[in-house]
């Protein structure tokens, strides 16, 4: 990072410790976060300095200033770079008598304990949405300033971290004479499916700062973000009037300027495709904000989308993915394992393939998102009920013997693996003081949260079966830290979560992935496997999805390779799409 034309105080990468403070207030201090910087407006006594410091913000960062002295003044020293960010600045003022908080159930928070927990601060960041940092970065702020503190909440069963924060104590960083300390940077992961982790985080950073005797922690938060707001008040914050001022950037384009209305309407899995677009300069035309359907152009070439179905799959290849049967009947001559299964006849034959297998899946063949299927159907009455449900969704009902595993989902994009992931029925952890409704109903806000609305929990006969299976009741009380799965499918619409394995599933599953899309004839596909171990080479096929959510699948880059694949980089469209060689994976 340059600092030409500036004299602040940059803390970063390749600077040592900062220098030992004196009595006086340092001036124009500057601190390398590695997502952006951030510059204490307070610092600076000329807003020229002030404004050049922000003018020589490096490419795909954010750097903040908070607390400048004269922020419309500011501003207007470059008005056509600078904008004043539509975010409140909330304020805890610390008491020797702050309650503690309650004791949370199934993970700690703790400070940083070596690089390779910076990589998974990084993946909280990437899931929520955030800027990274480099890791090593994030490492050396832990070691050599002082000034900054890093804190991670891990779960308790196996140490995976599930959020982050960052805190800047002023004093130490630039001997600020009100004792003041910061908060920055607070993400939960998306997927996990913990209650607590923010308020806990918070509330660790702030017991920090508190016993160094800072008078308070002050932290930015958009002005529309109303849960985020909920929780700050409800932790002891109030509103000041600070005001932070950001540079107009990519990043930071939709704080000063909307986007156009129907873009913003689009759910996440077509919004991640448009954002992936516009970043290349690729037109995007929205045509049916609701369904996701939208036309890309750039260079003369078009092409049409509905999320990550495009043009270029063929409705014979749709109508094979919608048709389970059918998918079972091309993948297997295509020598991949599939289930045993039959299709419902509706009589004693379909009892008579219970008896014989002992334990099946029952689905609609035609349909998605989960409805209608029901999974561990083992007795005569269950059956019926479950077929009964099928039939609801659709009147060919297909019946499989149930395979032990995980579901893996590959995701296939022109002839390659670009994710792998698995996929986990909904559950929830107890608390000690909720019912399991009352979890349920939770933990289902939580996930439409956290997907736009996508994922939510159903609560029906399903789900309190499921309940009923492990001993319990919708209205029975979890005991604290014990976990009770309430979905019996993986569906990430019915509440599942999903956990990338793109880095440890074996070659031979992503070969299968390959090899089945290439059968069925699809370029972008979600391939379904149930696998008893990811890292081996066994597996058995349950069905292909036309239409991929890749946002799911963040960070791993599948927009990128979507994109990639509509508008590759050589002269004109492809006319056809051509199933690619079924001996590619990614390599390992």
């Amino acid at each position: 990072m340059s600092t030409a034309h500036t004299e602040a105080i940059t803390l970063g990468l390749h600077d040592a410790s900062p220098q030992h403070l004196v009595d006086e207030m340092s001036d124009d201090v500057v601190l390398e976060l590695g997502w952006g910087r951030l510059i204490f407006g307070q610092t600076f006594a000329e807003p020229d300095k002030l404004a050049a410091v922000l003018q020589q913000e490096e490419r795909g960062r954010r750097d903040i200033c908070i607390y400048a002295r004269e922020s419309h003044v500011l501003v207007a020293k470059s008005p056509a770079e600078l904008f004043i960010d539509p975010s409140h600045t909330y304020r805890w003022r610390f008491h020797e008598d702050d309650p503690e908080g309650p004791r949370q159930a199934g993970f700690s928070v703790r400070p940083l304990r070596d690089q390779s927990e910076a990589d998974e601060m990084n993946r909280v960041y990437l899931r929520c949405g955030m800027v990274p940092a480099p890791s090593e970065l994030i490492w050396n702020n832990h070691l050599h300033c002082d000034a900054v503190e890093y804190l991670v909440a891990v779960r308790d069963d196996d140490g995976s971290v599930v959020g982050t924060v960052t805190g800047v104590d002023h004093k130490r960083l630039f001997n600020d004479p009100e004792d003041g300390s910061s908060l920055w940077t607070l993400a939960v992961d998306p997927t996990a499916s913990l209650p607590g982790i923010g308020a806990s985080l918070t509330r660790t950073l702030a017991a920090i700062f508190r016993g160094r005797g800072r008078a308070y922690l002050d932290l930015s938060v958009a002005y529309d973000n109303e849960a985020a707001i909920g929780l700050y008040e409800k932790l002891g914050f109030e509103r000041v009037p600070v005001l932070a001022v950001k540079r107009k950037n990519a990043i930071n384009e939709p704080l000063f300027t909307p986007p156009s209305e129907t873009v913003d309407d689009l759910n996440p899995y077509a919004r991640i495709i448009a954002d992936e677009a516009m970043l290349r300069g690729i037109r995007v035309e929205v045509l049916d904000a609701e369904t996701g359907e939208m036309r890309l152009s750039h260079g003369g070439r078009s092409v049409v989308t509905r999320e990550s179905l495009s043009e270029y799959t063929s409705a014979v290849a749709m109508s094979r993915c919608d048709d389970k049967r059918l998918t079972r009947r091309i993948v297997a001559e295509a020598g991949i394992v599939v289930p045993r299964g039959r299709l419902a006849t509706f009589d004693a034959e379909d009892h008579a393939f219970l008896a014989e297998v002992g334990d099946v899946v029952v689905k609609p063949t035609r349909g998605e998102q989960g409805k209608g299927i029901t999974v561990g159907v083992d007795g005569p009455q269950a059956l019926d009920a479950a077929l009964a449900r099928a039939r609801e969704q659709h009147p060919e009902v297909l019946i499989e013997q149930r395979a032990a595993g995980d579901d893996l989902r590959l995701v296939v994009i022109d002839g390659k693996v670009v994710a792998a992931a698995l996929r986990k029925p909904a559950e929830v952890v107890g608390t000690g003081k909720h019912t399991i409704l009352e979890l349920i109903e939770t933990q289902s806000r939580r996930r439409a949260a956290a997907t736009g609305g996508e994922s939510r929990i159903p609560v029906d006969e399903v789900t309190e079966s499921t309940v009923a299976e492990a001993g319990y009741s919708f209205n029975d009380v979890l005991p604290e830290g014990e976990r009770l799965r309430v979905r019996r499918t993986a569906n990430l619409h019915q509440g599942g979560t999903i956990h990338d394995v793109t880095a440890t599933v074996h070659p031979e599953l992503c070969r299968v992935g390959v090899a089945a899309a290439a059968a069925i004839g699809i370029p972008v596909t979600g391939i379904d496997l149930l696998v008893p171990d990811v890292t081996r080479d066994e597996y058995v096929f349950i069905e292909a999805n036309e239409r991929p959510g890749l946002a799911n699948h963040e960070p791993q880059p599948t927009a990128q390779a979507f994109v990639d694949f509509l508008f590759p980089g050589q002269p004109g469209l492809p006319q056809a799409w051509t199933p690619q060689p079924v001996t590619e994976a990614p390599p390992h």
